[in-house]
């Protein structure tokens, strides 16, 4: 069974911006694209298990911040190595000013 999991409030994130959500032992990065569309994936790159929410966000695009990886972040695919493994991508809700996330 999946849950809508109430993340943050849509605006604790900026524009082009990552922030970290922890839930239930695991972590999650939550973004919001330059058009205000919310996205969620894996919170630790697959590279070397860093937090993605240190990263840089560019263009639906975030970048590790050990080795400079790079993951589209609306479908968590590898986009520059040295990643090659994808993120897992999770739905995102806008509610009440609300970000939920399905787990």
């Amino acid at each position: 069974m999946t849950d809508w999991i109430d993340a943050c409030a849509a605006d604790d994130i900026d524009e082009e911006d990552v922030i970290r959500f922890d839930h239930d032992g695991r972590t999650f990065a939550v973004y919001r694209s330059m058009e205000n569309d919310y996205f969620c994936t894996d919170g630790f790159c697959t590279h070397e298990q860093v937090h993605l929410a240190d990263g840089l966000v560019m263009d639906h695009v975030i970048e590790c911040p050990k080795h400079n990886g790079q993951f589209d972040y609306r479908t968590g695919a590898a986009k520059r190595s040295p990643v090659c493994e994808n993120l897992g991508t999770y739905r995102v809700k806008v509610e009440g000013g609300r970000v939920f996330i399905e787990l």
